[in-house]
């Protein structure tokens, strides 16, 4: 029987012969993907006894073939991400594959002879949409608290020169045990198509760093990921890339609960756009899908409730009404709650969606409502205003 454990510090591929267990091939990266989410697939067993895999090391993927010895031979292929959704038949592995110029495609991967031979299938439909000019992510490695290395993927503005200065948009991914991924991300070309740069940060608890790293977030959320992508903006900063005033930090779920509790005290970003946000940690312990919710309780104790007294700098929440993973009636109550003090929220709900705005039908008009707040907020603070309070309103 073969299984993925993460004893050894990384989830990788064992198996047990009714006796004993013993590693398949130990290797420093991860042979599963995050352990909060079900019906992944990560390795498969080709027709001459190797076995193929996929790995992650950090916000990169490659695919691997383990010998039946146990050597490792990677699989020279155009992709630095592959999607979790290995399918093997003979010496055929299908897979999901994209890179930071070509986005996810289905292809096939013929392992038979001595080299690969990649046959793609299946292209996104807005195809034509690959030509276009696209900005590439740059690693940056930033030391941080307890002289731990945090990284971060950095797109440039489109088309900009080498010494570039920008207004910066900071993104906190998911999760929060999820991870940047090294692929094209049309989301962050919206932004920097329009002049800005975008940086993704593998904050404290994201998977691709081993389980240390990846647990060393339970009791600590809202804390120390905060603290991550802070100091990612705080070296962009000092290091003259990005302009002072106009550095925002976003977040989707678990990030969106990251972006609000960076309202929540001083630092380098300027104002927050949560989409589809965690607001209260107990209460989405309890909404969560149920086998996520050993980790959801796990996570709890940092930070807490985002609480709407402490918020101190503009922030614009998108919310989907259907949602049920992170209840739009928490989001509700911290907009009445800004409001009565003052700092009314831009909020954008979005009739009929459900957590994941981004493949909503309505993910255009989030786009734009995301754009239209940062260029508020950057002509407040040029006009004089300063960015003690959010724009008031709804949509």
């Amino acid at each position: 029987m073969y299984f993925v454990s993460d004893r050894s510090g990384w989830w990788n591929l064992y198996r047990w012969d009714g006796l004993k267990v013993e590693a398949v091939a130990p290797i420093a990266g991860e042979c599963a993907a995050e352990p909060w989410e079900l019906g992944y697939a990560s390795y498969g067993f080709l027709d001459d006894d190797r076995i193929v895999v996929a790995v992650q090391e950090g916000p990169r993927h490659r695919l691997v073939v383990i010998e039946p010895d146990g050597t490792v031979r990677p699989v020279d292929l155009p992709y630095t991400s592959i999607k979790p959704y290995l399918a093997v038949r003979g010496m055929t592995v299908a897979l999901i594959g994209s890179s930071p110029t070509a986005a996810p495609q289905v292809a096939l991967v013929d392992l038979a002879g001595a080299h690969p031979q990649v046959e793609v299938l299946a292209r996104p439909e807005h195809a034509e949409l690959d030509g276009a000019r696209v900005s590439t992510p740059t690693e940056l490695r930033v030391r941080v608290a307890s002289d731990r290395e945090v990284l971060a993927l950095v797109y440039p503005p489109t088309g900009s020169a080498a010494d570039w200065r920008a207004p910066v948009i900071v993104r906190a991914h998911p999760g929060p045990t999820a991870s940047c991924l090294l692929r094209l991300d049309w989301q962050a070309q919206f932004f920097t198509s329009r002049g800005f740069a975008v940086v993704d940060v593998d904050y404290l608890g994201s998977t691709g760093y081993g389980r240390a790293f990846r647990e060393s977030l339970y009791g600590r959320w809202g804390l120390d990921d905060v603290d991550d992508c802070a100091a990612v903006a705080v070296h962009l900063l000092s290091t003259g890339r990005a302009v002072p005033g106009q550095v925002f930090i976003r977040g989707a779920s678990a990030g969106g609960y990251t972006a609000l509790h960076a309202m929540a005290q001083d630092g380098p970003f300027a104002a927050a756009t949560a989409v589809s946000a965690i607001v209260d940690p107990d209460r989405w312990a309890k909404t969560v899908p149920r086998f996520q919710r050993a980790h959801a309780m796990r996570l709890r104790g940092g930070a807490g409730r985002v609480r709407a007294a402490a918020v101190q700098r503009p922030v614009l929440l998108i919310h989907g009404t259907a949602d049920e993973v992170a209840v739009v009636e928490d989001v509700r109550e911290l907009a009445d709650e800004l409001t009565s003090l003052g700092m009314a929220p831009e909020v954008l709900l979005l009739p009929d969606v459900g957590h994941y705005v981004a493949t909503s039908r309505r993910a255009g008009a989030a786009l734009e409502a995301e754009l239209a707040h940062y260029r508020a907020v950057m002509a407040d603070a040029a006009n004089g205003h300063g960015g003690s309070t959010a724009a008031s309103g709804s949509r």
